[in-house]
């Protein structure tokens, strides 16, 4: 854990410098106004009682049941663990994955989980040090292919689906310059599109595929080499008082540590009826057992 922390904390050291003098430029005045008159944001959030999340569909990061209108999830579950902590109450806010980093910036909500943090989007948020968990980004190759490198799928006639506005949209344009990427809003609409026929392929993190394949039963899951393993994060208001980031920090890393994010992720995989077991683990230490 200790390696684990060391290397997040040089990944984002940079991007916390940044974030540190962008501070005025891209937070937004209602987020300033509240970080300024109360103190911090941590003690906006005790006082007033509720933990603001930022929502928006995709499993199992978040999901909403129509019939209840209750939320599930990793990003929710974690959210409540961390209510818990503080003592208030959990408030869900519903936004989207294109839309969250600038609901943030505009003081919609408090903290936005399964956000992975990048250079750029610590220019306008702040993200703790400790990592929420780990995952890696996979494929769901429709029948018939046979690809198992990046490479292979980096030719114009292959077809892969991303949902807009995610980690793995960024990574594939990089990664795939030459491929024919298709961006839809959510993973439920880029698996209508794979089940019509029109993907060879979507890539999501693992966590996420798992989910995208109980639901169509279609394709097969890889996990292309080279692999691409990534931490996801918590976003959070990029303020000058660091102290909700800070706390927010420890409250992730021992929630990882002690197993209980890693918890969490199975009771949902459960409550989905899919087995965990057959499911790879979001602790990275697990990979190698």
């Amino acid at each position: 854990m200790t390696e684990q922390i060391g290397s997040r904390r040089t990944f984002l050291a940079a991007g916390s410098l940044l974030s540190a003098s962008a501070a005025l430029a891209a937070s937004s005045g209602p987020v300033l106004a509240q970080d300024g008159a109360a103190g911090s944001t941590l003690k906006v959030i005790r006082d007033r009682g509720e933990l603001r999340i930022g929502v928006a569909p995709g499993e199992p990061w978040f999901y909403k049941d129509q019939r209840s209108g209750e939320w599930y999830g990793l990003g929710w579950g974690t959210g409540v663990a961390v209510a818990k902590e503080l003592g208030v109450k959990p408030v869900p806010v519903e936004t989207t994955w294109g839309n969250a980093v600038a609901a943030l910036q505009a003081g919609q909500f408090d903290v936005m989980f399964t956000m992975d943090a990048t250079p750029q989007r610590a220019l306008a948020v702040d993200f703790p040090i400790q990592p929420m968990f780990w995952y890696a980004q996979g494929v769901l190759l429709a029948d018939g292919q046979t690809v198992t490198s990046w490479e292979e799928m980096n030719k114009p006639e292959f077809r892969i689906g991303v949902v807009l506005g995610t980690s793995p949209d960024r990574d594939i344009t990089v990664r795939l310059p030459k491929a024919t990427i298709e961006r839809f809003p959510s993973a439920d609409e880029t698996g209508a599109a794979f089940i019509a026929g029109r993907m060879d392929g979507i890539s999501l993190f693992h966590p996420a595929l798992v989910m995208l394949q109980s639901r169509i039963k279609k394709g097969k899951i890889i996990l292309p080499q080279p692999m691409r393993e990534s931490p996801s994060s918590a976003a959070v208001p990029n303020v000058a008082d660091k102290s909700w980031r800070d706390w927010l920090g420890v409250c992730l890393g021992y929630f990882y540590a002690t197993g209980q994010t890693q918890k969490i992720f199975e009771d949902y995989l459960a409550f989905r009826g899919i087995d965990p077991a057959a499911t790879p683990a979001i602790m990275r230490e697990r990979w190698k057992a």
